[in-house]
This record gives structure tokens, sequence and C-alpha cells, in this order.
């Protein structure tokens, strides 16, 4: 195993995250499984002291945003925000995964606020827990093929639309929307809008029933001539077909390796889970033989530990280069691919290694195992990863490689 050492000044948040994880994500990880659209009330408390940490530059577990600046890059290698949110995420994963995506002001949303607002929209919108609404009836991972529209009317945009699988969708504050200034004109009229809750014409619809998450609540909005200030449009209100809409698509170099830390902590949990199931069975792990030397019990666990720490470095590489302004879009695709494929695959040979136990409500894995499959799917799904990733290695563009 390779053990990389956690950067110093990250240790301390790293510590709290975990705590916070076995004291309050853990316990309570079975009581909201079961009581799906449930509130989880105790994440109040937790929730502002992930406040003060990210408004103190400490960095959370949650949202967090790249900020690429036009200044001096002159600074050397640093570990900065995103990799003390990636190893922050890890960790409270590894105590739920539907708990953090329930966690007030640390949502998707947010994280795109973070990373494309103004120094005004950032001020605005502060404290402000928000959404993120992407998918439509009519696709999922063809994020180009937005059908909502946004049409300028005065000092107001209009937007008509609607929008499913909203995570945090009915609890949030206020919902980045996805949506086309102009359709006519293909990917680049995409624009994102920050809507906030109660404005006329946003509607939740309805929350849906899921495998998995079933803490975090997932809706479906709808927008009927819902008219939102201009200035709420996050980035220039240009089209500009030369770039497309590389700025929507800026979020996803933040979000996914998010969602690939996500799957990493649940999958650590799961490994540890079943390390100490195994164990109580007698199964020896021996790390100075080889594999095929072994039980099959233990040269499962062992291909499937080397997977998650496939899965860990490529997370922090994504994070890590983002802190250090360097393009990360294609290996926060491997993260999210990676992470993802390796968390559902890990949590389901779990379930297999502990026999009865791991298939039965008396441990956490069969949990797990239906949580992990969502982070195979969301921020894009493992096809679309791989598309991505092939796109950017042969030098392809979306019109010569689908």
């Amino acid at each position: 195993m390779i053990n990389l050492e956690i950067p110093k000044k990250a240790k301390a948040l790293v510590n709290q995250a975990h705590q916070a994880a076995a004291e309050v994500f853990r316990p309570n990880s079975r009581k909201y499984d079961r009581a799906e659209h449930a509130y989880p009330t105790e994440l109040d408390m937790l929730a502002s002291l992930l406040d003060g940490l990210n408004s103190s530059g400490e960095g959370g577990a949650g949202a967090s945003g790249v900020r690429k600046d036009d200044g001096d890059d002159d600074r050397g290698n640093r570990n900065g925000g995103n990799l003390s949110t990636v190893l922050g995420a890890i960790e409270m994963c590894w105590g739920d995964v539907a708990l953090l995506l329930s966690m007030p002001r640390q949502g998707l949303g947010n994280a795109a606020i973070a990373s494309v607002a103004n120094d005004e929209q950032l001020e605005r919108f502060k404290g402000k827990w928000a959404a993120m609404a992407i998918t439509e009836p009519s696709f999922g991972s063809d994020s180009a093929a937005v059908s909502a529209t946004a049409e300028l009317d005065g000092d107001e945009y209009v937007i008509n639309g609607e929008k499913i699988f909203v995570t945090a969708g009915e609890r949030a504050d206020c919902v980045v929307v996805w949506a086309s200034l102009d359709r006519s004109k293909g990917r680049a009229a995409i624009k994102s809008f920050v809507v906030e809750k109660g404005t006329p014409g946003f509607e939740v619809v309805r929350l849906e029933h899921k495998l998995g998450i079933r803490a975090s609540d997932t809706a479906v909005l709808r927008f009927d001539n819902c008219r939102v200030p201009k200035e709420n449009l996050l980035g220039s209100p240009e089209i500009d077909t030369k770039t497309g809409f590389a700025g929507v698509m800026q979020t996803f170099d933040n979000t996914r390796p998010m969602v690939a830390a996500m799957a990493v902590g649940v999958a650590r949990a799961a490994l540890e889970e079943t390390r100490r199931v195994l164990e109580d069975a007698g199964v020896d792990i021996d790390y100075d033989k080889p594999a095929n030397a072994q039980s099959a019990a233990a040269a499962t666990f062992l291909q499937l530990e080397a997977d998650y720490e496939a899965a860990y470095l490529l997370t922090l590489e994504s994070a890590w280069m983002a802190d250090n302004r360097k393009p990360n879009s294609l290996q926060a695709s491997m993260a999210k691919a990676k992470a993802g494929r390796s968390g559902v695959d890990i949590t389901l040979r779990c379930v297999e290694l502990a026999g009865v136990y791991g298939y039965t409500e008396e441990s956490l894995l069969e949990k797990w195992s239906r949580d992990a499959k969502i982070l195979d799917i969301f921020e894009g799904t493992q096809q679309i990863q791989q598309l991505i990733i092939a796109r950017r290695l042969l030098g392809k563009s979306s019109a010569e490689l689908k």
C-alpha cells in the first residue's frame, strides 16, 4: 500500500472531520436511511462549525471551488482549499455520504458559486445553501442537451423548464440552474443562474424515493416564467461559440474530485468493516505474501484495497492540481471514473465477503453498497467520464468522438 502523509496544515481538519463522522454521522446513518425525507436536525450545529472553518480559510468538508485568478502564479507547489476539502469529504463519507449531502450550505451549487461567481455575487450569496439543477427529463449525461431556457427581458431573465434529480432541491435556499440563452446557438448559449427559493414561478414538484443516499432529499423542480435579476447569471452573459460552454463546465472540474472523494470515503468504510469481519472469522491478510498464496477471501480483500488506493491517489492528484492552478479536467474525470466504479465494486464485494452479516441490516455494509451506486452516476456517469478521458488523451473534439 502507498501511504502518503496528510499535509500538516490539513491534519486538524481531517481529525475534526473524522470525529464528526464517528460521533454524528455514523450513529445516525441507519436512522435517516429508514426515515427518508426527514431532515437530520443533528447536522445544524455541525454545519455552523463547517461555516466557520470555510470562512477562516481552513477549508471544510463540503463546498469549495477553484478560483482561477489572473494574477501572478509564481507561488510554487502548495496544498490548499481543494485538497483540504477532498480530505475532509473522505472522512465525512466514511461516516455517511447521504448526511454529508444533507449538510446545509455545503451543496454542489455552493461549489459552483464558489468557482465562477464574481466578488459581488460571492458576497450576496454568502451563507446561502445552494443546490445544483442540470438534469432534465429529456437527458441525463449529455449536459449540452439542456432545454430549459432563459430569456432576457429588461433587467431580468425569464426561466422556463423542468429539472430532475436535484440534490437538496427542497431544503436548499437557492438553486444553480443551467439554462440556454438561445437554443439555436447550441452549447455555447448554456449558462448557469442562481434562483432563490420563493421566487414566483419556481416550484418543487415532488421528492424522489431512492435506492441509496436516502437521508438526502432529491427533488423535481419546475420553472414557469420564473424571473430572476440579470445579476444572478454566473459568469459572462456573452455567447462565445469558440469556447462553447467551458464556463459552466468548469464547475465539474471542481465537483468531480469532490464526488470521487465521497466514493473513496464509502469504500474505506466498507474495507475497514470487512477487515474486522474477516479477522474475527480467522482470515489472515498477509502483506508479505503474494495474493495467490493466500486464502481466496484474503486475496480478494487485497485486490479491493489496491483499487481503493488507486482511486484515493487519483482523487488527491486532481485536487492538488486545482490548488496549483493546473488544468485538471482530465484528472478530475479520471478520479471520478476510477473512484465511482471502484466504490461500487468494493462495497458490493465487501457484502459478499461478509456473507449473511453483510446482507442484513445488522451492519452498514448493505447500506454502503446502495449509497455507492449514485457516486458512479451523478456529476457525469462512468461512460461519460471515459468519453471525456478518451477525448483528452486523443486530442479529439466532442464532434469527432461521440
